[in-house]
């Protein structure tokens, strides 16, 4: 990635960020690591969680909290050519309001919920271009409407929580380019957010980029968004540099073991091998793939055995619009499907379609409007809470974020064996405990996380360890609401992997929703498509990705990003 000095925006030389581990003990997050962003230019940083990558751009902001980060004297950012770490503090902030921005992960965490989304694009505005609040109102306007949010002079009295995902990112870019910034850093903006709106999204910053002639700095574990947008791209992982090239090279050519891996294991969409492969096996194979071309059948047969059948289930939300006026809100539209034994029912769809209402419809976390659920020939709709109490221990959700679904205050040994105190699983605290060091084991963590908490441990733990918390209770039915979107590449082939292995060992039945179409490919046998709360398609997984039907069933499938260096 060679460029001109003259060219070059920011400058980052030497970098290496610290944390404090102990009273006098640092250990190194960012190890020395140095690249350019051109001008005009999107740099792709790009690495699995821990790699280094959003610390290193939080130096580059100023964001490190320098009471615990501590950045090497000898390490040099030079923006524009200024010297930011030499800078004094309201200088920088100054700089960093206005000619820097940066877009976070997560919205909602940014965004000030008891403030309307225009207020607080105006306060950016009034800071740090000193309009006045009638001038910075009108601005915010202009900025809603050009980062595409719908009937802008209304929405900007919205709160954040009035908004959907991508709307409020598309605030949180509205924000970001309110002052014409010369570098846009974004921190994995799409992360979370549907394909559709993940495409939206990344076309609203390359449309922006090229109005504004920003330079940007992409930071994502997602290779498949890299190649579409990047022009750069740097690898990291455990915050050293692994590779960076231009974008073509690095994909037509991948010189690193790593970056060849990143690229492995993501679920292809030609194929279902047994088995996803994983960056340490990749990378002890000298980044080559295993040879392994077994495939994984899919697809229900007419002999399959029904575990269970969902019968026009329909679920409404009453939603307050006024001090004595209500309005019903249909979440879920007559929707019907079965899930026979050992197979998967993808379920797919936008925000707001209904999937994951669905899914905890017809596991009485929210009770139906109307509909059946037929489940060992019973409708476990209809049952009380004592007579579904049997059936509780049989059907199990796996929700999308382990950080928020793990009591932090007990140790995995209590998460696994409280529920299966109250099942009445295991003849004493002994058994149990034994069935929990068997549980861990099986979904490969080590008998020492039995006395550790859920925060000394990596998301993809954490997953883990809601999986065997599920599979305690010896279900027949998983429902697993999201449960590897938000997880990097390499993380989430592990639990792919782990649901297969665990399918085939347990005859376990899964409704596996997600908006993460390629991951749904792999994993069901059939695909139902939702939209507005109702089903637009339901078919053989195969057939639906290869030939969809519906309208919007295709706009889904070309929102997936396409590899634009792939050969044809």
């Amino acid at each position: 990635m060679t460029v001109g000095n003259d060219n070059i925006l920011l400058k980052v030389r030497n970098l290496r960020v610290s944390f404090r581990t102990g009273k006098t003990t640092f250990t190194d997050a960012v190890k020395g690591i140095s690249f350019d962003v051109p001008l005009s230019r999107t740099v792709a940083l790009v690495g699995e969680s821990g790699s280094g990558k959003s610390v290193s751009a939080l130096a580059v902001m100023g964001l490190l909290p320098p009471e615990v980060a501590r950045i090497d004297d000898a390490s040099s950012i030079v923006f524009n050519g200024q010297e930011l770490l030499s800078m004094k503090m309201a200088d920088r902030r100054k700089l960093c309001g206005t000619e820097v921005s940066m877009v976070f992960q997560d919205p909602m965490s940014s965004l000030n919920p008891v403030f309307t989304v225009g207020y607080q694009i105006g306060e950016v505005l009034r800071l740090h271009k000193g309009l006045t609040e009638g001038q910075a109102r009108e601005r915010a306007v202009e900025l809603l409407a050009e980062v595409g949010i719908p009937e802008p002079e209304r929405r900007i009295d919205a709160y954040p929580h009035q908004l959907s995902g991508g709307q409020q990112q598309r605030v949180m870019i509205a924000m970001a380019i309110a002052c014409e910034p010369k570098l846009l850093i974004a921190d994995e903006p799409t992360t979370a957010l549907d394909v559709t709106v993940q495409r939206q999204i990344i076309r609203l910053i390359q449309d922006l980029q090229k109005r504004h002639l920003m330079s940007v700095l992409f930071i994502t574990h997602d290779l498949q968004l890299v190649s579409e947008m990047a022009d750069d791209v740097i690898v990291m992982r455990y915050g050293e540099v692994k590779e960076q090239a231009s974008a073509e090279q690095v994909f037509t050519h991948p010189a690193n073991p790593y970056t060849r891996a990143l690229m492995l294991c993501r679920p292809p969409m030609d194929s279902r091998p047994v088995h996803l492969p994983v960056i340490d096996d990749i990378i002890a194979a000298g980044g080559k793939a295993p040879a392994s071309t077994r495939e994984r059948l899919r697809g229900y047969q007419p002999d399959d055995e029904v575990v269970l059948e969902a019968k026009h289930i329909c679920k409404d939300f009453v939603v307050k619009t006024g001090l004595f006026q209500k309005k019903v809100f249909h979440a879920v539209k007559d929707v019907s499907f079965i899930l026979p034994r050992q197979k998967t029912l993808g379920i797919v769809g936008e925000s707001g379609s209904g999937k994951t209402t669905l899914g905890l419809t017809v596991m009485r976390l929210h009770q139906a409007t109307a509909g059946e659920v037929i489940y060992d020939g019973k409708d476990i709709l209809a049952l009380s809470e004592q007579a579904y109490l049997p059936y509780k221990r049989r059907i199990q959700v796996v929700f999308q974020n382990p950080y928020a679904s793990l009591n932090p205050r007990f140790t995995v040994g209590q998460i696994l064996m409280e529920p299966m105190k109250l099942h009445d699983i295991g003849d004493s605290a002994a058994d149990r405990r034994e069935l929990a060091y068997d549980w861990l084991k099986r979904v490969g963590l080590p008998s020492e996380a039995f006395k550790r908490y859920p925060h000394e441990f990596s998301g993809g733990q954490r997953q883990r360890i809601a999986i065997a918390r599920c599979l305690t209770m010896r279900p027949e039915v998983l429902l697993c609401d999201e449960s590897v979107s938000a997880l990097d590449v390499s993380v989430q082939a592990q639990i792919l992997n782990l649901l297969q292995d665990l399918q085939d060992e347990f005859g376990l039945s899964y409704l596996f929703i997600s908006h993460d179409l390629s991951v749904v490919r792999y994993m069901a046998d059939q695909v139902m498509v939702m939209k507005n709360g109702g089903m637009v398609e339901m078919g053989d997984a195969d057939e639906i990705y290869r030939n969809p039907q519906n309208a919007y069933t295709r706009e889904l499938m070309a929102a997936i990003p396409q590899d634009r260096y792939a050969r044809g």
